[in-house]
């Protein structure tokens, strides 16, 4: 698997848990640590564009609850292209890419995606 990205957080027990899954599979990734790396919008737009904002934005995070009001009002595609780049961790993770592919987050149904990618 060439050209695997995964934007994760290094704290993140799930982004640790499916780096390790990703590991155990023998797989190719390479990491981009959203809070110690950053994200720009060049990062962030893909994969919002690919998603959409609701499975974009991690709405259960600590990041999204600090949010003000206004912020979360009237959300769309591009309003959370640029919340997230000034909040990295309001990204739901891991976010894999890889060519024109993109599969936020770690259950089974994204595991089942990434063994097609592997």
């Amino acid at each position: 698997m060439n050209g695997l990205k995964i934007y994760a957080l290094k704290n993140c027990d799930t982004c640790k848990k499916a780096l390790a899954w990703l590991s155990g599979k023998n797989a190719a990734f390479n990491v981009h640590d959203v809070r110690a790396d950053g994200m720009t919008t060049d990062d962030v737009r893909p994969i919002v564009e690919a998603v959409g904002w609701e499975a974009a934005v991690n709405r259960r995070s600590t990041t999204w609850r600090n949010l003000n009001d206004d912020d979360k009002a009237d959300l769309s595609n591009d309003k959370a292209v640029d919340l997230i780049v000034q909040n990295p961790t309001l990204m739901k993770r891991p976010v894999y890419v890889s060519g024109d592919t993109t599969i936020v987050g770690f259950d089974s149904s994204a595991k089942e995606k990434l063994e097609s990618l592997i």
